[in-house]
């Protein structure tokens, strides 16, 4: 079956081509530690090798999934709670609706791992120096894996996807299409890395659901690096710009963070159950959940923002009108260092839970031989 037959709806287009402008720069400085300070690059790069893992191995795809109850959703955070509409549903609708809005969610995350792909590869193109580009390609290989993992759970476990959101959209686009080297990694690993970590890390934490969340707790491993990557390169690079420069690339970021919260309210689902669109966005913009769900989305942009540098007034400004101003002070690499932790440990879990019924097999096998003899 094609990808095409799962969508709820069919995308514009079969491709979506997005013009490509800037240079691809060559060094031909092939010793990386050379240049100052750049151990801290090396050792990521060292560790994205290190850290590479099968996605068809790795996680057990043998579990089973609900696809009408596949995170473990309560009522509460759906949308339609406590409305008009929520009254008329039967249970049977209710799981369609858990469905589809899980679905909506991974199908972002889906759409959202091609375009890190491709902004990895962007920088991979144009990055000027060389131990930039080693620790891209790793990126690269990492944001295919992830495009492959969340593809095989949305078309064999859930069994429908969305097309990408036509804010997510733009946002990649524009990225894409600025000629500048840094904005890929400003747009992708900043904003929609650091925004999508943020709503893994909520899934991650609340399912109850054993495959998402390793698929989740996994992704997020990885997604630590990537951000901590994002974070090396333009902190030192912001140092060297004017203020002209730094001005621009913070109205980026406001744009970028008011395009990304806009796009967290799924009224696509709820258009899809004939709600009309102006009704299905004030349902979701008066939903508890959603304004909770949202300030937290911004706990891993803001204070990644703020290291890089980009802290003017009009930036000050638009996260104070969000409402997430204070999370500029929270602690980026404790959350970080415990998105790494959270995957170890379930390693551990799992890995210790298959070698004690292997134990127990064996025993088993030499008491009936013993039985038998």
């Amino acid at each position: 079956m094609s990808t095409h037959d799962f969508y709820v709806r069919a995308p514009e287009e079969p491709i979506w081509s997005v013009p490509a402008s800037g240079a691809a720069r060559f060094t031909w400085e092939y010793d990386p530690q050379a240049a100052d300070g750049q151990n801290r690059l090396l050792a990521l790069y060292q560790k994205g090798k290190d850290k590479q893992w099968d996605g068809a191995k790795r996680i057990d795809w043998d579990l089973e999934v609900d696809p009408y109850d596949p995170l473990g959703t309560p009522d509460e955070a759906m949308s339609l709670y406590g409305t008009r509409h929520w009254a008329k549903l039967t249970d049977k609708d209710k799981g369609e609706l858990r469905r589809h809005y899980t679905s909506w969610q991974f199908s972002q995350f889906l759409h959202g791992e091609q375009g890190a792909m491709i902004c990895a590869a962007r920088i991979v193109e144009s990055v000027p120096d060389l131990d930039a580009k080693f620790y891209s390609a790793t990126q690269t290989m990492d944001e295919a894996r992830h495009a492959e993992i969340y593809g095989r759970f949305l078309q064999e476990k859930i069994g429908m996807l969305y097309p990408i959101n036509d804010n997510l959209r733009g946002l990649l686009g524009d990225t894409l299409r600025d000629s500048r080297w840094d904005m890929p990694y400003l747009g992708m690993q900043v904003l929609i890395e650091g925004l999508a970590l943020a709503a893994f890390g909520m899934i991650r934490d609340t399912t109850d659901k054993p495959l998402p969340k390793q698929i989740l707790a996994y992704v997020m491993q990885d997604e630590a690096r990537h951000v901590a990557f994002g974070r090396m390169a333009l902190r030192d690079y912001y140092k060297q710009l004017t203020d002209a420069e730094l001005r621009e690339r913070e109205e980026f970021v406001i744009e970028g963070c008011y395009l990304m919260r806009d796009r967290l309210r799924g009224v696509e689902v709820l258009e899809n159950f004939g709600i009309p669109k102006k009704e299905a966005e004030e349902l979701s913009e008066q939903s508890e959940f959603l304004h909770l769900f949202r300030k937290l989305l911004f706990s891993r942009i803001v204070p990644c923002v703020k290291d890089i540098g980009l802290w003017g007034e009009r930036l000050q400004k638009a996260y104070l009108d969000m409402g997430v101003f204070d999370l500029g002070d929270s602690n980026l690499d404790l959350l970080m260092t415990q998105d790494e932790e959270i995957a170890e440990a379930l390693d551990r879990e799992r890995f210790a839970a298959e070698e004690a019924r292997r134990v127990a097999e064996v025993t088993e096998a030499i008491a009936e031989g013993e039985a038998v003899s």
